[in-house]
């Protein structure tokens, strides 16, 4: 560390490695790295809670002259504790060259710590300095301060670049540096490797290299399955799945590696495979937690799968676990949607034993479900508990159920609807008058008719053309006193 104190720029820019990874092409031959972005680094501009000292120490790194940087931060006579150097560092990835500066002159008065140098390592890498990078961790090696952390960086930092092969070259490598290559650096690799798109195959090839050689645990399964959902290849992530069985059983602790397998089966429209796992689960006291089943729910509802949403539903709700609200409504939403009106009800009268209590959209799905599938008496009943529990129909339920009753022969329930509206002042009217009036006209109910036509017109409801041509067919039919009505009725209309 003496020597590095002395003159770390040495270290940091251009002394070569005996045993450095393979270079491969530059981004300008590389195109995977002519799509990548720029990456952002946060500052000390947007952090609020920065320390005096470094932000006084940050300023300088941004705003100096690169020769006078040094000089500067010397005429500040803070003393470079391991803390400030730290906090600065964290905050000067978008300064590579400003950080080396600092570092250096951080170097000449105490020993770095090792968290320090993995920053330093972390912040070469991020910025694609990765010769520089390499002689940080030469200089680490020599102080005795390499970790598998630094590894850990080193691979993310090469992953980001979408240079793979020499993130794998670095696990390669390890050893000749004095840190012995373990199960966490496999999975920080294959991690590494899978945050990037498209890119578990090159992690399943690392991974069938290296598992004779460490042995995987279900961290590394898991990392695989998550990359698998991501990519949503359900063959492999069968295949993963076996193999991870087989080698490390069963065990409650690796829920994250069964959410993302039975994920991708449900999202890969293999959901009968993923009921017959989840039931196995069960058995292996392995069931997942309700964040997978309300995921689960998530998919099958925009895949409108009622079919499956049951079964999956009752593993669940027979496992002990609670859905909420928001799950009820889901679940009752896509079996209104298949017009599976027994199980709709089944969940929703259930609702209240399992701390869930139906709000608006719960009766208001059951309620256009029954309209839908015109269960006349169903439906009535219906709208009397919800108006009892306090829970109206939305204005487009009632319009729909006012022509359902009227075209069912139900004109005194259609009314009822009516008449609370009316009451209730659920608004707007007007689609539901003018269904009334129209359900009413084809009946041939006169007096009705003109008993709440003209209620609607002093109301000033707008009636559509369409419907006063109802109307005048209706009346004009029964004769001279019922054309006089309608007549009558009619210049009401215009004057409304």
């Amino acid at each position: 560390m003496e020597a590095m104190a002395v003159n770390p720029s040495d270290r940091l820019s251009g002394v070569p490695l005996k045993n450095p990874p393979q270079i491969i092409p530059s981004a300008s031959q590389n195109p995977i790295l002519q799509s990548q972005q720029p990456p952002q680094f946060p500052t000390y501009l947007e952090k609020p809670d920065v320390s005096p000292r470094a932000r006084i120490l940050c300023e300088i790194l941004t705003k100096a002259l690169p020769h006078e940087v040094e000089t500067a931060l010397s005429n500040t006579r803070i003393e470079p504790l391991s803390e400030i150097v730290e906090e600065v560092l964290k905050l000067s990835y978008a300064y590579p060259t400003a950080a080396v500066k600092f570092f250096r002159w951080a170097g000449m008065s105490r020993k770095h710590s090792a968290f320090a140098w993995n920053l330093m390592v972390d912040l070469l890498g991020k910025n694609k300095l990765f010769e520089q990078m390499w002689d940080a961790v030469r200089s680490m090696k020599q102080e005795g301060v390499l970790s598998v952390s630094t590894f850990v960086s080193v691979f993310g930092s090469y992953c980001s670049a979408g240079r793979f092969n020499e993130a794998i070259m670095t696990f390669d490598v390890m050893e000749r540096y004095g840190v012995k290559p373990d199960v966490v650096a496999v999975n920080s690799l294959l991690s590494a490797i899978c945050r990037e798109e498209n890119q578990t195959f090159k992690a399943l090839e690392f991974f069938e290299r290296i598992k004779t050689k460490i042995a995987p645990d279900a961290d590394s399964f898991a990392i695989l399955l998550e990359g698998w959902e991501k990519e949503g290849n359900v063959a492999k992530a069968k295949n993963t799945f076996g193999e991870m069985v087989i080698r490390v059983g069963w065990s409650p602790q690796n829920m994250s590696a069964y959410d993302a397998f039975l994920t991708t089966l449900v999202r890969g429209l293999q959901t009968d495979d993923a009921i017959n796992f989840l039931r196995v689960m069960k058995g292996k006291n392995c069931l997942p937690g309700l964040k997978f089943f309300s995921n689960a729910l998530d998919i099958l509802i925009k895949q409108n799968d009622s079919a499956h949403a049951v079964p999956l539903w009752d593993i669940m709700v027979g496992s002990g676990l609670l859905p909420n609200l928001i799950m009820y409504n889901a679940i009752i939403g896509v079996l209104c949607n298949n017009d599976d009106i027994d199980n709709a009800f089944r969940y929703f009268d259930e609702m209240v034993f399992y701390g869930a209590f139906p709000d608006s959209l719960a009766y208001n799905m059951i309620f256009q479900c029954l309209i839908k599938n015109k269960k006349v008496r169903e439906a009535g009943r219906f709208f009397f508990e919800m108006i009892k529990n306090e829970w109206p129909p939305t204005h487009s339920n009632c319009a729909a159920a006012i022509t359902m009753f009227l075209d069912n022969d139900d004109p005194e329930m259609a009314i009822e609807i009516w008449d609370y509206m009316i009451k209730s002042n659920v608004l707007p009217l007007e689609e539901s008058a003018n269904a009334l009036l129209s359900g009413l006209s084809n009946m041939g109910r006169l007096s009705e008719l003109r008993r709440f036509a003209e209620n609607m017109f002093d109301r000033r409801i707008n009636i559509d053309d369409s419907t006063m041509s109802k109307l005048k067919q209706a009346f004009y039919k029964e004769g001279r006193s019922s054309r006089d009505t309608y007549d009558s009725l009619s210049r009401k209309w215009k004057s409304s």
